[in-house]
């Protein structure tokens, strides 16, 4: 019952997903896992989880993120917290972390599954999600990821207690590139085999029509990329590839209708041997791909 009203509230409002934010919402508020949502369809909600539940459904109608609301989002098979500090997961940022893996388990010296002896930058890590689900998923493999907002940071170390992953998971403070060139200054240039980012890159001409519970609930520092959605995408493209080993790759996720633009600054690079742009899930070019050469 409380299911079958949530949906239909949801519905008639336009939430994105409103089967899966009835059942995120309802979980959370029961303590339990979804599906046993339906093994337990008899079990009655007392009065304080009902008044519970009416308030957090009030807020998602005003388009208050469920994510927030739960404090949890899913990234990769992980559950990672999440807050207002952060930017929600997206599945179109698991078009990074696929690359990554492809590319370990498909050229020689990049480790094969494991990651075995790979080094991986993470810039804009923002809750550590792309981080976190390549140390998980290449056990040999070691990551730093970089953020400037210090409260993005506290969120993306409690995600790596989380989930086990502090001894393989550094985290700097700094602008975009800016702690990594520190550590090539200390010796260490072209010393990544992989240099990742999910930088900032709603272009101005189209923040207008980024939906409410977008623009008005998450940070817009995460989000907004300047005049042309570029303003860190460039440089990332442009001084990245001197960090990165010959035959690494440099990852950017970038806004679909810019991909074109950023695409042209990655060809344009010194040392890029091929640049594409890769889809995401919905078919959309999502994450401009530089290949590097010697």
């Amino acid at each position: 019952m409380l299911l079958a009203w949530m949906n239909d509230a949801f519905t008639q409002k336009g939430i994105d997903s409103p089967r899966l934010s009835s059942e995120l919402l309802l979980s959370h508020v029961l303590g339990c896992e979804r599906l046993r949502l339906y093994m337990d369809v008899d079990r009655p909600a007392n009065e304080i989880e009902r008044t519970t539940l009416r308030d957090l459904v009030q807020r998602a109608i005003n388009h208050e993120p469920v994510q927030y609301l739960t404090g949890e989002a899913w990234f990769f098979g992980m559950q990672l917290m999440v807050d207002k500090r952060v930017l929600i997961p997206r599945p179109a940022t698991e078009t990074i972390v696929e690359a990554v893996l492809h590319h370990c388990k498909s050229r020689p010296g990049f480790g094969g599954k494991t990651g075995e002896g790979v080094l991986i930058a993470d810039v804009c890590t923002g809750s550590g999600c792309v981080a976190l689900a390549l140390a998980k998923h290449l056990p040999g493999a070691r990551v730093v990821a970089t953020d400037i907002s210090p409260d993005a940071l506290e969120v993306a170390r409690s995600n790596a207690e989380r989930l086990g992953l502090t001894d393989r998971v550094e985290f700097l403070e700094g602008d975009l590139l800016a702690p990594l060139a520190e550590h090539a200054k200390a010796g260490h240039a072209k010393s990544l085999d992989f240099l990742v980012s999910n930088p900032p890159y709603i272009p101005d001409d189209e923040w207008d029509a980024v939906e409410a519970n977008v623009k008005n609930h998450e940070p817009t520092l995460a989000l907004r990329g300047g005049m042309d959605g570029l303003a860190l995408v460039r440089p990332l493209l442009k001084e990245g590839p001197p960090l990165v080993k010959p035959e690494g790759l440099v990852l950017v996720e970038v806004a679909a209708s810019r991909a074109r633009e950023a695409l042209a600054i990655a060809e344009s690079t010194p040392r890029v041997e091929h640049a594409d742009v890769m889809q995401d899930f919905e078919g959309l070019d999502r994450v401009v791909r530089q290949t590097l050469g010697a």
